[in-house]
């Protein structure tokens, strides 16, 4: 026995969630007409306001529901810093430590060959305009420690560095709180690697 095809049809839909598979969307789409219609309701119409309102920001390409979003349009940020990350959730991190005033750029993915995302589908025209606006002096990659994490941030670097910017990537090592024997080795590693003077 087939499912009614409005039901199809919303099963198919949730599965362009990441993660979502057949049977968790199905699961999904029967939870919603079973059990809570008032909130499938609601999840439909936040969507479609979401999609009508909400576009990126020309400057930093973060979510935004205006042309400038608030974080660019503020007078307190330091515009001579821009820092560079993958996606809007990375950017919410940076944003909670409260120790970084500058700017973003925000990517919206990483360069994944394998996955047919490419230089154009990372926005690095829209970067590359922002990096040369005259205001910016240094660009801070938090591209994640991933393979393709790190394919982005030297991808970036070198097209940066080639237009005389300056270029740097964020720290690696150990946790706050972390003890050694607890690391990976490669962490470790790495931490070695990249120590500093102590001031």
């Amino acid at each position: 026995m087939r499912n009614p095809p409005a039901l199809e049809q919303l099963v198919e839909a949730l599965r362009c969630l990441p993660g979502v598979g057949p049977k968790s969307a199905l699961r999904m789409a029967y939870y919603l007409l079973q059990r809570d219609r008032k909130g499938a309701g609601i999840l439909a119409k936040s969507l479609d306001q979401a999609l009508q309102v909400v576009s990126h920001c020309n400057l930093c390409n973060n979510f935004s529901e205006q042309e400038i979003c608030p974080l660019c349009a503020s007078p307190a940020r330091d515009r001579t810093l821009l820092c560079i990350v993958e996606m809007p959730s990375d950017l919410m991190m940076l944003e909670q430590t409260q120790t970084y005033q500058g700017m973003y750029f925000v990517l919206m993915g990483r360069l994944s060959p394998l996955d047919g995302i490419g230089p154009r589908d990372i926005h690095l025209d829209k970067l590359l305009k922002r990096a040369q606006d005259g205001k910016v002096e240094e660009v801070i990659l938090a591209t994640n420690y991933t393979v393709e994490g790190e394919a982005t941030a030297h991808y970036v670097s070198e097209l940066l560095r080639a237009r005389g910017i300056q270029v740097s990537r964020i720290a690696r090592g150990l946790p706050m709180g972390g003890e050694i024997e607890h690391v990976d080795s490669g962490t470790l590693a790495q931490a070695l690697l990249e120590r500093r003077h102590v001031r």
